[in-house]
């Protein structure tokens, strides 16, 4: 069944937007015939033999993981599988990122010697059982363990660091959920000769008798480099750092003795890659998703949702029941974010001939909560009708089973999601969720027994009815992608313009009514630009000598557009007109703009060109030298602020663009674009107006 065959079916009339519920011909035939093919109890091996080796947290379990990785795709039927050896030495850089050193562990154990403790408190730390109780990259102890006094570091600031004495001591605290600041205090440890950091952090404090996972190790982000400090780590469950501190509290002397056999190593940081081979050479579809974390969920499942896509995908073409898509179906599964990023430094030239992606993590949750995931869309930057074609895939998927289906949201800068980065090009879908009602993100609790096949089944299906539309669309099908992409701008259009309507309704004067005038029909304006670039987008499935025709076909899409856009902007002019006479004010009432916030002065006369794909991590940059703005994983995001930075708007339009697009933000801009440019991180040349 190719999908040009499904096209008659494509070109009927659009279905209301105002219809939570739509169902496709063409589309919940395919999406038929792949469900009967998926199965989740395969998913499900999938999820047991990575978990099996990546719940070790180790490079040599990473390279294990690789190798059962490359079996399993050639097993499925992919071709050109690829295990591809990255440097993993502390110092090679792919965008931004410092690629980590490898590290590998013989045993680590941590026991309480003095007092005599419960049987269920004396051992803190066990890594033959339980690998989350070391933390990863944690430094080596002498031969033998070293024995040391407990002293406690509460709050766990460098503040408080200052009057502590730790030398030789272990020190006890909650591990800073940010990741410049953990880095800091771990190196300001070290600095001051403490015998390690034992961490009783949490994202989840009603899990008391479970380990946090802690990979976050460097000085100053995320992974071990080349300059970071070697500290010994344990992170021990919140019941036993309860029973520590109430010792501590009465004054107790405690005493515990570590073992950590680990070493540091210029090794490797694999991915593996493989292809369902299309019909014709130059153009991809690819599906990723990191590997080599610890949890079942995150991300064994996303894997193992990969996985079975494709191998589905495979045998129903291999046995006929599907033609053999246009475009290849590609599968990475690599690290997170340092995996991608060197895949993507490496492979530029496949990168322009990828025409989407989906990006899969921790996404198959609970069945009796499924959907428990949600499918992230592209950045502004790069809206794309893709958005609108998951949620229509998914709202077909689940229309068959009477099932709601998944939610979406906007934009997530986290995770292996940034292929959409203007510098990179791939819109993508990122497919994400939780591990149900019990948060176990990063946690031992993330376990096996939390995975269920039938939403492994769910997931796999609708991700290979994604990609296997997306690999065989061509012109036939731009009628219905256009329509659909329609649908989706009108519901954008409702969407922004209700937050505006009820705020003017609660409005107490005609100056409150003339800021939200102001911003609303701003917003209403920005995301129908937004939404006629998605519109355009589809001309990327035709042939270069067909688009212009192609996008003259659009004109009577891109009019309606523009008409129920204008249709909000009235709307809300009417409401902001009727709440003034209801308060006894003239109309019509004018739009008002903000006052201008003095620390952007300068913003009309820089602009910023940008020097590397993806976000700038500041990884390479301590705590002191960042001025408090923000790297990876901080506040506010720092590459939906830079993808904006074309090197042809000046920095005004970029912050317009980055507050339409996040609402408005109290933050320095202007600053922050001249410390990158300080630090060499990106360029920024004056423009005289």
């Amino acid at each position: 069944m190719k999908v040009a065959r499904l096209s008659f079916c494509f070109l009927l009339p659009l279905i209301s937007p105002s219809q939570t519920l739509r169902t496709d011909p063409g589309v919940a035939k395919l999406i038929q015939g792949i469900r009967a093919e998926v199965s989740g109890n395969e998913a499900l091996d999938f999820v047991i033999r990575l978990h099996e080796k990546d719940r070790w947290a180790n490079f040599a379990k990473f390279q294990e993981s690789a190798r059962y990785l490359q079996t399993a795709m050639r097993e499925i039927g992919l071709s050109k599988v690829e295990l591809v050896s990255t440097p993993a030495d502390g110092v090679t850089q792919f965008g931004f990122w410092t690629m980590p050193l490898a590290w590998d562990v013989k045993q680590a154990r941590l026991e309480v010697i003095e007092p005599a403790s419960p049987p269920d408190m004396r051992v803190l730390a066990d890594y033959s059982q339980e690998p989350a109780s070391l933390i990863m990259w944690s430094a080596a102890t002498p031969p033998g363990g070293v024995v040391a006094d407990v002293v406690e570091l509460r709050p766990a600031t460098l503040e408080r660091l200052k009057g502590l004495d730790v030398k030789g001591r272990m020190v006890l605290a909650e591990a800073p959920s940010g990741l410049a600041e953990r880095g800091a205090l771990k190196a300001a440890l070290y600095r001051m000769g403490a015998a390690g950091l034992v961490s009783d952090a949490t994202e989840n404090p009603d899990l008391t008798n479970s380990h946090y996972w802690v990979n976050a190790w460097g000085d100053h982000g995320w992974a071990f480099t080349k300059t970071s400090s070697a500290l010994v780590g344990f992170s021990i469950t919140p019941r036993q750092g309860a029973y520590l501190r109430r010792l501590l509290a009465r004054g107790v002397k405690v005493r515990v003795k570590a073992v950590s056999d680990t070493r540091y190593y210029a090794g490797d940081y694999p991915y593996v890659t493989g292809v369902i081979q299309g019909s014709r050479a130059d153009e991809e579809v690819l599906e990723l998703g990191h590997a080599f974390e610890t949890g079942a969920q995150d991300n064994a499942t996303g894997v193992a949702a990969m996985l079975e896509a494709v191998a589905a995908l495979t045998r129903l073409i291999d046995a006929g029941r599907l033609p053999r898509p246009q475009r290849s179906i590609r599968v990475l599964v690599m690290p997170e974010d340092y995996g991608s990023s060197a895949y993507i430094a490496t492979h530029m030239d496949r990168m322009k001939r990828t025409i989407g992606a989906i990006n899969m993590d921790t996404a198959a949750g609970p069945y009796h909560e499924t959907p428990g995931y949600s499918f992230a869309m592209n950045p502004d930057v790069n809206r794309s009708y893709q958005d609108a074609l998951i949620m229509r895939v998914a709202e077909n998927y689940y229309a068959g089973l009477q099932r709601r289906f998944p939610r979406w949201s906007p934009y997530r800068p986290t995770s292996d999601s940034y292929l959409s980065d203007p510098m990179i090009g791939v819109p993508t879908i990122a497919a994400a969720g939780s591990s149900g009602a019990v948060n176990v993100h990063h946690n031992s609790a993330d376990t096996l027994d939390r995975v269920d096949p039938r939403s492994l089944r769910d997931l796999s299906s609708v991700v290979a009815a994604f990609l296997y539309y997306l690999a065989s669309a061509a012109e036939r099908e731009i009628p219905w992608l256009a329509g659909i992409t329609l649908d989706r701008a009108f519901e954008n259009a409702v969407r922004v313009t209700s937050p505006y309507l009820d705020r003017v309704a609660a409005a107490g004067d005609t100056d409150a009514l003339g800021r939200e005038l102001h911003a609303g029909l701003a917003k209403i304006d920005y995301t129908a630009g937004r939404d006629r670039d998605a519109l355009v987008s589809v001309l990327r499935l035709v042939a270069p000598q067909n688009r212009e025709s192609i996008r003259l076909r659009l004109d009577a899409h891109l009019k309606r557009m523009r008409k129920f856009s204008g249709g909000q902007r009235e709307r809300l002019r009417e409401a902001v007109d009727r709440r003034a006479m209801e308060l006894g004010a003239a109309t019509p009432v004018k739009a008002v703009a903000p006052a201008v916030d003095p620390r952007r002065a300068e913003a009309a006369h820089m602009v910023v060109t940008r020097k590397r794909f993806g976000p700038v991590t500041l990884d390479d940059l301590p705590l002191e030298r960042r001025e408090g703005y923000p790297g990876f994983a901080g506040i506010p995001a720092p590459l939906p602020m830079l993808v904006w930075c074309d090197g042809k708007r000046d920095l005004a339009e970029v912050i317009r663009l980055i507050e339409l697009e996040q609402g408005p933000m109290d933050f320095d801009f202007v600053g922050y674009f001249k410390f990158l440019a300080r630090h060499g991180y990106v360029e920024v040349t004056t423009r005289q107006k």
